[in-house]
């Protein structure tokens, strides 16, 4: 092995400075807000699904014949 290893040291009080300025903690308000907006998104795609299924019922049901027009 070439060249030197270095050793870092760090006091016990630049460790838990570093750890905290890492972490970030949402406040409530944006975790709540994070959570409607996700809800709110399931709900905008399940109406969507729904209606396109609704328009290709509807096209699948005005395309057959119907029994007496045969």
């Amino acid at each position: 092995m070439s060249g030197k290893k270095t050793v870092r040291v760090i006091k016990n009080g630049q460790l838990k400075r570093q750890q905290t300025a890492e972490r970030k903690v949402d406040s409530p308000r944006e975790t709540a807000r994070e959570m409607v907006k996700t809800v709110t998104n399931w709900v905008n795609e399940l109406h969507q699904k729904r209606s396109v299924d609704t328009a290709n019922a509807l096209k699948f049901l005005s395309d057959t014949p119907r029994p007496s027009e045969i």
